[in-house]
């Protein structure tokens, strides 16, 4: 068997097998992913002091309501195109943010003259055609740093996409 017959044949033997197999193994992965774009409908966050939540955007109906400087409510449309939308999911996916708990609420911390809360706390829904992936985060999380560093990178990520897409 000449040298180029032997190339040839180890090519056929061990790299076009692992070719076949790779795409066999990989795409029922991608096709049975738990969270795909395929199926992603709309963001939903809200974030304010406490339980009161003012601050909200829903990337479906694209209404975007916040409390100025000056403590008066603004509400404003927000249209988020696909591409931000595929951006967002993929962040999501790249952090682990499927992988977060529901709830990442820390202890109350009230301030001195009342008992309200005087934590921010923000929440983030993922909107899928079958299911849905929600976030309930404070800052001041007792768990995992990682976790906590997972949840306040999506965050800062989706605000930040929100507000590219108002300013232009």
């Amino acid at each position: 068997m000449s040298e180029r017959a032997k190339k040839i044949f180890l090519a056929i033997c061990i790299i076009i097998p692992f070719i076949v197999y790779c795409y066999v193994y990989y795409s029922q992965m991608l096709r049975n992913a738990p969270y795909r774009f395929s199926d992603f409908e709309s963001i939903v966050i809200k974030y304010g002091e406490g339980s009161d939540l003012t601050n909200q955007f829903d990337s479906k109906t694209g209404v975007f309501q916040y409390l100025n400087k000056n403590d008066s409510l603004v509400i404003d449309t927000v249209r988020l195109r696909k591409d931000d939308l595929h951006h967002l999911h993929g962040k999501a996916a790249q952090l682990g943010f499927w992988n977060l708990p529901e709830d990442m609420t820390g202890p109350a911390v009230a301030d001195g003259a009342s008992s309200r809360r005087t934590t921010p706390r923000f929440y983030l829904q993922y909107n899928y055609k079958d299911k849905r992936k929600e976030v309930t985060f404070d800052p001041n999380f007792a768990g995992n740093p990682k976790m906590l560093e997972t949840a306040r990178s999506v965050i800062d990520e989706v605000m930040r996409v929100i507000n590219d897409a108002r300013d232009r």
